[in-house]
């Protein structure tokens, strides 16, 4: 029987031939019954080699929440809850902090009179929440004011027509409580983290070894094994700039973050849950290949493949690259199409 063992991915390939079959460089055949074989295609196309590396399915842009009120909190959401625009992240004595869309944090009061776009921020939000009658500009108007003053009604809020910074938090979306870092009875002061949350798209986060950052290429398509043993495909949307060293002496280890952006996959909803990414770390183009279990090592050095077309003889082949379980093969005399000998299972 032929045996083909592969050590450190192509570094060294093994064929022992039982039964009675080898070979030798000129095609000479040992005495003995000939081995049963069956036949695979030599075959033209893209060798592509890869490796797993390990990754957790988790949200993307992880970050702190802090308010501009200070007291004791009143009411905390849940880890793992989704808070939208319009809705309370946290309430402190007793008053709601509503969460509202926008890129520019709450850092003043806004009030009649007041331009800017943080202004901008709070009338399309307002507008969105159905609070109408003003015109979004950014210009905090008398119709701002009794957009404003409908909307604190509706909250449960003094009615004053002014929106101060303990009463809003802005944020690009919905966000993912991951942490409450201020549960009820604590008494918080204004600027105090209250919260870690994080965006509520998946993705699949690696902590790469700096020595293999060139396996992750931003655009690049990955295969991401998930807990359970389904596969979905993903896209590399972030490689970070920055190497990350954690622990010390032996446990000491340099890293890249990577994030890896899977769209609407059926993921459940758990939180750094280990994964397995399959990383393309060599792709070979428009080369000739056969099943690795096609190789024979010769008696004088070297590899061969044993092409079956009527008869059995023996093609010297130099090996190339590794991958997906074949090997690429490059020597005269072979071409697309030929069959090549493997082990009759």
């Amino acid at each position: 029987m032929r045996r083909v063992a592969i050590a450190g991915g192509a570094a060294a390939v093994v064929v022992v031939v039982g039964g009675a079959l080898a070979w030798s460089r000129d095609g000479g055949q040992a005495q003995g019954a000939q081995v049963p074989l069956a036949t695979a295609v030599v075959s033209r196309g893209d060798l592509v080699d890869t490796e797993k590396v390990d990754g957790k399915l988790t949200y993307v842009d992880v970050r702190d929440v802090w308010i501009g009120a200070s007291g004791v909190v009143t009411w905390s959401p849940e880890e793992g809850a989704t808070v939208r625009r319009g809705e309370t992240l946290l309430s402190v004595t007793g008053k709601p902090v509503t969460l509202m869309y926008g890129a520019r944090p709450m850092y003043r009061a806004l009030r009649e009179g007041v331009s800017g776009k943080d202004v901008r921020q709070l009338e399309e939000n307002l507008r969105a929440l159905g609070y109408g009658g003003m015109t979004v500009d950014g210009e905090f108007t008398g119709a701002t004011t009794a957009a404003v003053e409908e909307w604190q009604d509706d909250r449960g809020l003094a009615e004053t027509g002014q929106v101060d910074p303990g009463q809003v938090v802005f944020s690009d979306g919905a966000l993912r409580v991951r942490e409450v870092k201020a549960p009820e009875g604590k008494r918080i002061a204004q600027g105090q983290p209250v919260l870690t949350v994080a965006g509520t798209r998946r993705v699949v986060h690696v902590d790469l070894d700096a020595d293999k950052q060139d396996l992750a290429r931003k655009g690049a398509r990955v295969s991401v094994e998930l807990p359970g043993g389904a596969s979905v495909k993903g896209t590399i949307s972030e490689v970070g700039s920055v190497a990350r060293t954690t622990g010390s002496g032996q446990d000491q280890k340099t890293t890249v973050g990577v994030d890896i952006s899977i769209g609407d996959a059926g993921t459940g909803r758990l939180d750094e849950a280990p994964v397995s990414v399959e990383l393309e770390s060599e792709r070979r183009e428009g080369v000739l290949s056969v099943p690795v279990e096609a190789l024979l090592a010769l008696r004088e050095g070297g590899f061969g493949v044993e092409v079956v077309d009527g008869s059995r003889r023996l093609v010297p082949v130099r090996a190339g690259a590794f991958g997906g379980g074949r090997v690429e093969v490059a020597g005269d005399g072979l071409r697309e199409g030929m069959k090549v000998g493997v082990p009759a299972e």
